[in-house]
């Protein structure tokens, strides 16, 4: 029996419930929390292996631990490695034209900011994407999200850069914010030396760094900078809040990401910070939206932000931006950057790629 074949026999999957879900209602509503049962159910069942494994091997729950602690824990993409390992189907990461490290940019505080730059195969100059990882502003790196952006290096094709952006507590608010912003200006003065088109800019994000990406994009606004050509807000935080059907369903401690964690993670971004979680450069469902680069927001259907998503795409569109939202079916927080053995993954990445490259046109 290899690994694969005892996950799936370890996990016990009790009978399935077909929600019909339709569009979730941004209101807070009594909702039903779904269990784990119902949830695996739900998944595809590639999606549903990742995350029975990741159940097995995961260790004390992040809202128990201080941020230390929580950030030596591992994440389900070091699950899906292992079991990409296992299976033989997977070697070695996505293969790019190089992978640079060592890097370290000004920060606006006088800190400096580590990035990593991935580039595609190829003679280049090519067009540029600065990523933001997910992570809640507390946990996560770019090692965590490295697949997600190799697989958007290779496919776009573009130049990805992958910014360390400081972490709350130790750095709360507005650091990681900070450091988002001046990695942005960075870029766009200096990506040339890279082999990077520095008129060709976009932003992308996870999570948290989906939250970065788009106030980026509105600081650019404000602030007279360079447009960038698009933001891919995957799954991004837009909203304080924390009752919307989405937060109401999943709040199941097995899921990549549940409810609660983002209060913790909201805790420990806003620590000792004047600011708080309305304000428009933490929440931007309540920044003025008008203006702003073509965004494209990736939602997946077992996650508690998904009423995040579909709130802020409906937001972006009364401000008269240029909008696309995508949903996607049997998946959780965190799908994105599993391509290599999770199918609606890739496809997800193939669509945020190709959202990309129109862009750069």
């Amino acid at each position: 029996m290899n690994l694969l074949q005892f996950v799936r026999s370890s996990s016990t999957v009790l009978a399935s419930l077909t929600l019909g879900l339709g569009c979730l209602q941004t209101q807070a509503q009594t909702v039903v929390p779904l269990t784990q049962a119902q949830l695996l159910a739900q998944m595809t069942p590639d999606m549903a292996q990742v995350v029975e494994f990741y159940d097995l091997i995961r260790g004390t729950p992040l809202i128990y631990l201080p941020a230390p602690d929580a950030r030596q824990q591992l994440a389900i993409q070091d699950a899906n490695k292992i079991l990409l390992r296992a299976s033989g189907a997977m070697s070695q990461p996505t293969i790019l034209g190089s992978v640079r490290d060592g890097i370290t940019i000004p920060g606006s505080d006088g800190n400096q900011i580590p990035i990593r730059i991935y580039t595609p195969a190829g003679a280049g100059p090519f067009p540029v994407v600065v990523y933001f990882h997910g992570g809640g502003f507390v946990v996560g790196t770019i090692d965590t999200y490295d697949e997600s952006a190799r697989a958007l290096a290779n496919m776009t094709p573009a130049i990805v850069v992958s910014v360390e952006y400081r972490k709350g507590p130790e750095a709360p608010f507005p650091a990681a914010y900070n450091d988002a912003i001046a990695s942005y200006k960075w870029v766009t003065a200096n990506i040339g030396k890279y082999n990077g088109l520095a008129g060709k800019v976009a932003l992308a994000g996870e999570s948290a760094g989906g939250n970065l990406a788009t106030e980026v994009a509105i600081a650019a606004r404000d602030q007279g900078l360079q447009a960038p050509t698009a933001q891919i807000l995957i799954y991004p935080i837009a909203t304080a809040r924390t009752n919307d059907t989405s937060d109401q369903l999943y709040v199941d401690q097995s899921l990549p990401l549940y409810t609660a964690e983002l209060s913790y993670f909201s805790q420990d971004y806003l620590y000792y910070s004047v600011a708080g979680p309305n304000d428009p450069r933490v929440s931007p469902i309540n920044a003025n939206l008008q203006g702003l680069a073509p965004a494209t927001i990736l939602s997946a259907q077992l996650d508690p932000l998904e009423s995040d998503g579909i709130t802020y795409y409906n937001a972006l569109l009364a401000a008269n931006n240029k909008a696309t939202y995508r949903l996607f079916n049997g998946v959780t927080h965190e799908f994105f950057g599993l391509g290599l053995s999770v199918q609606v993954a890739q496809q997800a990445e193939q669509f945020a790629a190709s959202q990309l490259a129109a862009s750069f046109q």
